[in-house]
């Protein structure tokens, strides 16, 4: 009886350091003690089944080199179809493919709009103003704002000017057309500053304000930087041309159609 109580200790502690799945069965031969491991138990046999079936097939190299010209040789087919409708709804999907993924990638470089902060708005008479125009187109000093649109090295620029001027410039080249108006309230809410004139060559007239105290961090945190911003307008040309691409197959395709309609109409006539 005093044997056998560290021998349940030894049975005990060896099927808590073995997993749970598995059954110790205890033998006495001849005085021996001999400890054997049975199979897995019955309740959780299924579960380690359905996770070895969930497991991801993983195929050869072999046989992804195979997929892939497999796949390339029917985009063949489709592209050189005799029957022009083929052709067309082919470029079509892929086009649509292309347009989903590259709507996908501009998700991830939108940028949350902070709260706009509680700040007096200066109030100014038409003679300042006018001034403050005038001053405005005199002066030499400009912030460009290209491709890349606003993002935060713009702001910045516009602050490094305010510390010896009152205005500045905001030149926007390449702009289309009502896109300067969207800058102008864009880079009024970012840098707190007060649009005084929007020219018709695409220059906005910043005026910094009567009580402007420079920020620690002239650049706002939620903008984009300099390389994601050029990232941005590269998807965002590509996303416009693809969309052109697929108006343009659209129409193709129900002039197709239109002319397929006539060609039958004419055939009817014709056998009449």
């Amino acid at each position: 009886m005093l044997a056998s109580i560290p021998i349940r200790r030894l049975a005990s502690s060896l099927s808590n350091s073995i997993t749970s799945n598995a059954a110790i069965e205890l033998k006495m031969n001849n005085g021996v003690v001999r400890f054997s491991l049975g199979g897995a138990l019955d309740g959780n046999d299924s579960s380690t089944r359905v996770k070895q079936k969930a497991k991801r097939f993983k195929m050869s190299k072999k046989a992804k080199v195979n997929e892939l010209k497999l796949y390339r040789l029917k985009a063949k087919k489709k592209m050189n179809s005799p029957n022009p409708e083929v052709r067309i709804r082919y470029k079509l999907e892929k086009a649509k493919r292309k347009e989903a993924w590259l709507i996908e990638k501009l998700r991830k470089f939108e940028v949350p709009k902070t709260p706009a902060e509680a700040y007096d708005p200066e109030i100014l008479t038409e003679e300042e103003k006018h001034y403050l125009k005038r001053t405005g187109e005199k002066k030499k000093n400009y912030v460009p704002v290209g491709r890349r649109g606003v993002f935060g090295g713009v702001v910045l620029n516009m602050h490094l000017h305010w510390k010896k001027h009152e205005t500045v410039k905001v030149i926007c080249r390449p702009c289309k057309p009502g896109q300067v108006h969207e800058y102008a309230e864009e880079l009024a809410r970012l840098s707190k500053g007060i649009v005084i004139d929007i020219k018709p060559d695409n220059t906005i007239i910043f005026y910094r304000g009567k009580n402007y105290v420079q920020p620690n961090i002239m650049s706002p945190p939620y903008t984009l930087s300099k390389d994601k911003a050029l990232e941005k307008y590269k998807y965002m040309q590509s996303l416009e041309h693809t969309s052109q691409f697929i108006e343009k197959l659209e129409k193709e395709l129900e002039e197709y159609h239109k002319h397929l309609a006539r060609y039958k109409k004419r055939e009817g006539r014709c056998n009449k």
